[in-house]
């Protein structure tokens, strides 16, 4: 599970919303641990799946009642199926899907229970909450891209303030007799994928308790919060670049990086003579929203490169940006050796990140390089130095760090291929 290097994480460990257990997140379980790091296989039926929109980190009661909604939506739907199904075919609609849901230490897979064909395939750490209501278990994931409420009228949360910014969550609704099984096995699944995790890296498990990390977290604001810099109007500009017919705009772009609140592409380079470069209103680090109206926020790399190439018999080209410069700047406050930094490190690139940790508080993201450890560049150092001199560090911990695939780039690395 971990990477022969010694890595610096913690695996996030959801809430378990069950009628009977609010949050089991003990090893102890339903299941032996050695079972659910080889998977464990429930029997149910999929009934569907909606979106709803969310707070950032709702109450637990609210949690409850987006999974309750998440359940009525699912089965209105289902209703209007079966009625629409047996007024064409004057039969027996039958809209449940029997499947085959397979739960381990690393993901949670669905199966039709048929074919053995993978209908969802997600990593456990994409899971944000499981809620068990009956004999209805309900998975739900949040997306990435935040929302106001007022941007969508048509969904609405209960419970939800207004005027608060806004997340879409995936829900999948599932039934089954083991309902409430399944929901504690994909707690257990957390609690025994954190507790290997440690064991693997020398460190006890008994050593440092759930609560304990949970209580310095709440105490944490967190810094270098992207909703403020991308929300002050003095770095969100529109743009209007012009351009020949048939010139490519000239740029390189490249992810943000999960743990990014507003995940989009990155302006990584520019083409000398270029479009882009020929405009004088972009800068290396700025983040593009959106290109002639189309959003990019929280679109793949490469569906965000085809809109950029598709460019190329425009003449004008509006961009939507946020100034942001190349490097990002990290605090990450540790108050103690015990508390885990939560992230993982390799020959100096980031390449996990642990979901509400005093890492992602601090502004640490997936895919970036770093590039400085408390005023000191590591841009030469060895991975077993960068891992020490995280590892003994405490207090505040100040980083600056910025995309991997622009650091290979800015030093030459890499040859740019434009767009």
């Amino acid at each position: 599970m971990p990477s022969p290097q010694r890595p610096l994480a913690l695996l996030p460990c959801p809430c378990v919303l069950s009628e009977v257990d609010s949050c089991p997140h003990s090893v102890p379980g339903p299941c032996e641990p050695e079972d659910l790091i080889d998977g464990i296989i429930f029997a149910a039926n999929y009934l569907g799946s909606t979106q709803l929109l969310s707070e950032r980190n709702p109450s637990k009661n609210i949690r409850m009642m987006q999974a309750q909604e998440a359940v009525s939506r699912v089965k209105r739907m289902q209703k209007a199926a079966k009625i629409k199904k047996k007024a064409n075919s004057e039969g027996d609609a039958q809209t449940l899907t029997e499947v085959d849901l397979f739960i381990s230490t690393q993901r949670i897979k669905v199966l039709n229970a048929d074919t053995q064909e993978t209908m969802m395939d997600h990593a456990l750490r994409t899971i944000s909450y499981i809620a068990d209501i009956g004999n209805i278990v309900v998975l739900m994931a949040r997306r990435r891209m935040p929302r106001s409420a007022s941007q969508d009228c048509i969904e609405t949360t209960p419970g939800a303030q207004e005027g608060k910014k806004q997340y879409k969550m995936i829900c999948h609704v599932f039934e089954s007799e083991d309902a409430q099984l399944i929901a504690q096995s994909i707690g257990q699944a957390f609690s025994v994928a954190y507790q290997e995790f440690l064991r693997a890296n020398g460190i006890n498990p008994e050593d440092l308790s759930q609560k304990e990390y949970s209580d310095i977290i709440n105490t944490q604001e967190m810094y270098n919060d992207d909703l403020i810099h991308f929300s002050n109007s003095e770095n969100c500009k529109e743009l209007q670049l012009e351009k020949h017919k048939g010139e490519i705009l000239g740029v390189v772009v490249v992810e943000s990086g999960w743990g990014s609140i507003l995940p989009t592409v990155i302006l990584a380079n520019m083409m000398n003579g270029g479009p882009a470069a020929r405009s004088g209103k972009l800068s290396i680090g700025d983040q593009i929203m959106s290109i002639n109206g189309t959003s990019l926020v929280g679109l793949p790399l490469a569906t965000c490169q085809g809109i950029i190439k598709g460019l190329k018999n425009q003449t004008q080209v509006k961009l939507n940006i946020v100034s942001c410069p190349p490097v990002t700047t990290v605090l990450i406050k540790r108050p103690d050796l015990k508390y885990q930094l939560g992230f993982s490190v390799q020959n100096g690139i980031i390449c996990s990140l642990m979901r509400g940790g005093i890492a992602e508080r601090g502004g640490v993201r997936v895919g970036h390089r770093i590039i400085e450890i408390n005023g000191q560049s590591v841009v030469a150092t060895a991975h077993e130095k960068i891992v020490q001199a995280l590892s003994n560090s405490v207090g505040e911990i100040h980083m600056k760090t910025m995309p991997a695939a622009m650091f290979r780039l800015l030093t030459g690395q890499e040859t740019p291929l434009y767009i």
